[in-house]
């Protein structure tokens, strides 16, 4: 995920999270960042599974219509 980002550039970043946001408030906004996160890698997978699913279903619906035309 992170491929291009190194050590300094992560140091650089907390750096700045840490003057923007100070020491008392950074661990609040890194328990809602890796909330939202997490909900967000939920809501994808629960998308991909829908998806997934109703290929899966169409396949055989596809199926159900060919066996269908044979037998006609």
């Amino acid at each position: 995920m992170f491929q291009g980002i190194g050590v300094p550039e992560l140091i650089l970043i907390f750096a700045i999270a840490l003057l923007i946001f100070g020491p008392s408030k950074l661990p609040e906004v890194g328990r809602s960042l890796g909330k939202t996160i997490r909900e967000f890698r939920r809501s994808t997978r629960e998308i991909a599974e829908d998806l997934t699913a109703d290929v899966e279903e169409v396949k055989k619906e596809v199926e159900e219509v060919r066996k269908n035309l044979k037998e006609s």
